[in-house]
């Protein structure tokens, strides 16, 4: 079934613009509503065709649309407080590569779901890179979840207790990317770390794992195999 196409013919300048309102707001195309009438004055400047100020309104809708599915993906993770690449003070780290962050910040190792180990003392900026980078990967478009170490495992802990917890390691294996902070800072009793070892090896060589630890903790078998 064919539905014809409703013209409007001879509408005036603001007729128009109600006409266009009301239809962004029934397609929810916010971004064009609000641009258009902007974007007008600038197409009869420009001496835009139809057809290119066409496309700079569809175009400004969708990189909109991306920014806002960026900010909702950073929102969900969970990320304590905000950190950025940029403001990493490399120079009181020397011993960390800007290079190496740069690359691992383009997300490559999240789409092949490998995972990294941050090991360094206490104030080396291990959580400022962890959260940086699970940023970085959230606004690239990858699912990403920040948990404490001794969150996750009192999570995985009262999901056993409540006979759960193939439903709550289904849920983080949903995510493509799980920063655990503060990994080693707390001691694990058997328990905790057996669970917690069952989140790690859910995720081996499908989804990826991000783990900021202190370099003592680096030792433990626990740590070793999940970074391996």
């Amino acid at each position: 079934m064919t539905v014809p196409m409703r013209r409007r013919r001879g509408l005036t300048a603001q007729a128009a613009d109600a006409a266009v309102d009301q239809a962004c707001r029934q397609l929810r195309l916010p971004s064009v509503r609000g641009l258009f009438p902007d974007m007008v004055i600038t197409a009869e400047k420009e001496q835009l065709t139809y057809q290119g100020f066409l496309a700079e309104l569809l175009l400004a809708e969708c990189d909109d649309r991306t920014r806002r599915r960026s900010i909702r993906r950073v929102k969900a993770a969970g990320f304590p407080r905000e950190k950025w690449l940029g403001d990493f003070d490399f120079d009181a780290n020397p011993n960390i590569n800007p290079a190496t962050i740069h690359t691992l910040a383009s997300g490559a190792w999240v789409r092949a779901g490998q995972p990294l180990c941050l090991i360094g003392d206490s104030g080396t900026g291990k959580s400022h890179l962890l959260i940086a980078l699970g940023t970085a990967a959230a606004e690239s478009g990858f699912r990403v979840k920040y948990t404490l170490a001794t969150k996750l495992v009192n999570e995985l802990v009262e999901a056993a207790d409540e006979k759960i917890l193939a439903k709550t390691i289904a849920r983080y294996g949903r995510v493509d990317l799980i920063c655990i902070d503060e990994l080693g800072y707390m001691e694990l009793d058997k328990r905790g770390a057996e669970l917690l070892f069952q989140v790690l090896t859910e995720r081996e060589e499908k989804n990826s794992v991000a783990i900021a630890s202190n370099e003592s903790f680096s030792k433990a078998h626990l740590f070793a195999r999940t970074c391996a």
